[in-house]
């Protein structure tokens, strides 16, 4: 069976350097949200890659679901931040490492 995960990279907006200490903090409230649904596998900020901010990496049913968490991201929602999705197909020992 194919496992899947959705990599949604956070890039900074033109107003990202106006970013205040509420919307982080509702930034990390909606990763507890996420974590606690069971929707967040992997998560953090990117250095030393110019414009990106951060990554999550999501755990849902499909591209669509995860997309629909992307629009939520405060960064996002409130137009700090933009993002761009991808799909990930997990290679791991449980499928040969998709061989």
């Amino acid at each position: 069976m194919e496992k899947w995960l959705y990599v949604m990279i956070i890039k900074k907006g033109k107003t990202y350097n106006k970013v205040t200490q509420a919307v982080i903090t509702r930034h990390v409230e909606n990763l507890r949200k996420l974590d606690a649904q069971g929707y967040l596998e992997l998560c953090g900020p990117c250095k030393g890659y110019p414009g990106v901010a951060g990554m999550v990496i999501f755990k849902t049913q499909s591209y669509e679901e995860a997309e629909e968490l992307c629009k939520l991201e405060p960064l996002v929602a409130e137009g700090y931040a933009t993002y761009t999705l991808a799909s990930l197909q997990v290679a791991d020992k449980d499928n040969n490492y998709l061989l």
